[in-house]
């Protein structure tokens, strides 16, 4: 599989490359966002993008936006800026993860695996119907009250875990386990923003997401009919 790596030091390129090389991947370059948009529209088979936020040209806010507007490929955002506002405008700009250099390479690469599990195609007929609510795996769609909802990759992975559980409370651990496919670290910012993103797209139905204070979060289907 392609894999996409933008960064505008090329230390950076050949270090994340090396190491998704050994893992069996084909690597991608782009010194910039302008140029990681060409690379990508001529490679429309790339299963994965590391994209780098600070870059001349073209920086990774705005190149995840062009993408985003016709493509649900899974990006990974990396970069040296660590402070929430930051992690939450990749997160709304439609980032699936975001690792703060410094990084290790192989933590990196297994986010990378790990990511790349989870985006691919689930079973045929996989389907959940719940409170109005319908997502459908095979063609990675979900409808609310017959309207289709335009989600990112990780809302359909968390909305699928959720509903998957309906009437179980879930801790923030066991959905950063399950959604994220790495160990729970005492943050929550990243599920949480998730959650009010999912919430918001869903309407009046992200009233089916129950908020546990302390603990987590549950979808429940009969909760919203009592």
């Amino acid at each position: 599989m392609k894999i996409l790596v933008v960064d505008d030091e090329s230390r950076m390129r050949k270090l994340v490359g090396d190491f998704l090389t050994r893992s069996g991947y084909e690597v991608l370059e782009a010194g910039n966002g302008e140029e990681a948009l060409t690379v990508f529209h001529e490679n429309d088979d790339t299963a994965l993008i590391i994209m780098d936020v600070m870059m001349p040209i073209m920086d990774g806010y705005q190149a995840t936006r062009r993408i985003r507007e016709d493509s649900d490929v899974p990006i990974i955002m990396l970069t040296a800026k660590s402070e929430e506002h930051d992690e939450l405008q990749g997160f709304d700009l439609g980032a699936d993860e975001y690792v703060t250099k410094p990084f290790s390479p192989r933590a990196l690469v297994a986010r990378v695996e790990a990511l790349l599990r989870r985006s691919r195609p689930a079973e045929k007929g996989a389907k959940l119907e719940l409170g109005g609510v319908i997502l459908d795996k095979d063609a990675h769609e979900v409808r609310v009250d017959g309207k289709l909802l335009d989600l990112s990759f990780k809302e359909f992975e968390l909305l699928s875990y959720f509903m998957e559980n309906n009437g179980k409370a879930l801790s923030r651990e066991m959905i950063l386990r399950a959604v994220w496919n790495y160990d729970y670290y005492g943050d929550a910012r990243t599920i949480d923003t998730h959650v009010k993103k999912l919430r918001s797209k869903m309407g009046e139905k992200g009233n089916l997401i129950h908020t546990i204070w302390g603990f987590g979060y549950k979808f429940d289907e009969a909760g919203e009919k009592e």
